[in-house]
């Protein structure tokens, strides 16, 4: 039976260390900001880019991978007899997905199976992760498959901004429905519906858009992650509160990196689960 090898894009947002340990291969989107291009990078690796973000009038350009790039990582799998389960950010945010597909076709289609995460950020690496630990019990591509399917019924994302300012210059809000927001405190609270990240409710006051969060989490939630973008000392204590309420499930915190944090800007924070 062949080994399988998992690959994922940027925007799962898995440390080095586990990625080392792990044999995955991590295929980069891009940030264009001030006229330079960049991979996007890694987690401990963010944070000159958003000081650069809050003090700059620039915004950044975001971009899928090259074919190449896909096209390397899949060949070098191949070449070393391996099969591969790709995962990506949601066909719907990016054209991430579709740059895999074509690179599998260009290699070898019967052994590489490219999946839509349909989601983003934790929940595209928690898909991501079961991939990785049934590989490890030496489950086929074809039962891998199967439970990165199943699982994709029964995820959430729900996240909230610190300031509307990175909403307004990412386009994503007009100048002055962001004014009115500010002025009223109104946080909008924004959702993963059918593979999209849009805003599905707004409440005045973070406090309060992080309790409405919470509160759409299911009882039965197995792991929850927090995403933040500069805003470690609200994560932990959020993660305080998770802790408390889901005894029974795994919390942890994740750095959001430029690719989908730009859009959101510093002190966003985010909740990401399956059940």
């Amino acid at each position: 039976m062949a080994k399988i090898r998992v690959v994922v894009d940027s925007t799962a947002y898995f440390t080095k260390e586990y990625v080392s340990e792990n044999n995955i291969d991590v295929v980069q989107l891009k940030v264009e900001f001030g006229g330079v291009t960049k991979d996007e990078g890694f987690p401990g690796e963010f944070e000159e880019f958003y000081n650069k973000l809050k003090n700059s009038t620039d915004f950044p350009v975001t971009s899928q991978p090259p074919v190449g790039a896909f096209v390397k990582v899949f060949q070098d799998a191949v070449d070393n007899g391996e099969e591969v389960i790709t995962l990506t950010f949601s066909s719907k945010l990016s054209g991430t997905y579709n740059c895999a597909k074509l690179a599998a076709e260009m290699v070898a289609p019967d052994k590489i199976t490219v999946i839509d995460s349909e989601s983003a950020v934790a929940v595209h690496r928690f898909l991501a992760e079961i991939a990785v630990d049934l590989a490890k019990e030496g489950k086929t591509r074809e039962e891998i498959i199967k439970a990165i399917e199943d699982q994709k019924t029964r995820m959430g994302i729900h996240l909230t901004v610190g300031s509307l300012e990175y909403m307004k210059r990412g386009g994503r809000l007009s100048g002055a429905k962001a004014l009115v927001g500010t002025l009223l405190n109104i946080k909008p609270i924004i959702g993963l519906v059918d593979g999209l990240l849009i805003p599905v409710e707004k409440v005045r006051g973070k406090n309060k858009a992080i309790e409405m969060m919470i509160s759409k989490i299911p009882d039965d939630v197995k792991k929850i992650s927090i995403g933040q973008v500069l805003n470690m000392e609200e994560a932990n204590r959020v993660k305080a509160i998770l802790e408390e309420k889901f005894k029974d499930a795994e919390v942890t915190i994740y750095e959001v990196g430029p690719v989908i944090g730009s859009h959101l800007g510093p002190e966003t924070i985010g909740l990401c689960y399956i059940w």
